[in-house]
């Protein structure tokens, strides 16, 4: 009776709250789980993301630690802070005279005007028979693909400063000129060449995705919105293709910024300095070859590096906002 009463007052110790893992284990757990499941998609994804790991995430990385330090390649980085970003905006003065102005000047003409023309050619190659589309588009598209070799050879004869050069000849046969113009000398004319230039190479990737993207647009859109009330060609690339082919526009839109940002390399190609004259072809990249290769100041030269890369993310974000669909954003 007594063992009895004893096992009936001894009682096992009431359990307590169940202890759950922080959410992130939690997460960590679930994403390991989802990666062993998939491991043969990761296993063929393993040699871009290696690559995109070694050459863009890693040196993108090193120069953001770079940026806040002194580093002239051979003595051991001091840490300054953000002393580099400060004299950027209050001492440099070529960066706030002539390479931002110019910089900006340059994306606001090229980035957008290259956009248009490339929509613009897309949109009327594709309105061609299929029979003689691909020669338009391949004509289109060849001075981007030799672009460096047509600077150096084409654009730099035509714009030659001596009585040979292909324009200068065309002028003064015509009488339109009395003496040979230095073009690409001159900064009040190598902006204007620059610009020329970079709008004829501009027909690149993203003029292809456009004429993808046109080539995909349902037809029968059309015939619904003939049906609607629309009544020519304008309001039907407005209404009907430009929302069809967002994905593509926003993929030529990206290509447009990253070429437009990175086409300082355009000036040094048709003049052969880093340095054009009186800074007037002077772009952001151009400043950074400047302080990395002749002076040597690669702490400066990764600051300028990481304003770059903020302001090709705000451009980005902004294209984004234009093209990109509502859940995305």
């Amino acid at each position: 009776m007594e063992s009895a009463q004893h096992t009936e007052l001894v009682k096992p110790p009431a359990a307590g709250p169940k202890k759950t893992s922080p959410l992130y284990t939690r997460r960590v757990k679930t994403f390991m789980r989802e990666v062993w499941r998939d491991r043969m998609s990761y296993l063929f994804l393993a040699p871009f993301m290696l690559c995109f790991a070694c050459f863009i995430i890693i040196p993108v990385f090193i120069a953001a630690l770079l940026s806040v330090t002194n580093f002239n390649g051979i003595e051991f980085p001091r840490f300054v802070g953000f002393s580099q970003f400060i004299y950027m905006l209050t001492q440099d003065v070529v960066f706030m005279k002539y390479t931002l102005p110019n910089t900006l000047k340059f994306a606001i003409i090229v980035g957008p005007g290259g956009y248009l023309l490339a929509f613009v050619f897309a949109w009327l190659i594709h309105q061609l028979p299929k029979s003689i589309r691909d020669y338009f588009t391949l004509a289109l598209y060849a001075p981007a693909m030799v672009g460096g070799v047509a600077l150096s050879v084409v654009w730099a004869a035509t714009f030659s400063g001596d009585q040979v050069g292909y324009l200068n000849n065309l002028l003064l046969r015509f009488g339109m000129i009395e003496s040979p113009q230095l073009w690409l000398q001159d900064p009040k004319y190598l902006m204007i060449v620059m610009i020329i230039v970079t709008l004829w190479t501009s027909m690149g990737v993203g003029f292809l995705a456009m004429l993808g993207g046109l080539q995909t647009v349902n037809t029968e859109l059309y015939e619904a919105g003939r049906i609607d009330g629309i009544k020519n060609s304008l309001q039907e690339v407005y209404y009907i293709t430009i929302p069809s082919m967002k994905p593509q526009m926003l993929f030529s839109a990206v290509m447009a910024i990253v070429g437009t940002l990175k086409a300082g390399a355009i000036s040094t190609q048709l003049t052969g300095v880093t340095i054009t004259p009186n800074y007037a072809g002077h772009l952001i990249t151009n400043h950074i070859d400047d302080y990395a290769f002749i002076r040597y100041e690669w702490g400066y030269a990764s600051a300028l590096s990481v304003v770059l890369l903020l302001l090709s993310y705000v451009l980005w974000r902004f294209c984004f906002v234009l093209f990109g669909s509502k859940g995305e954003q």
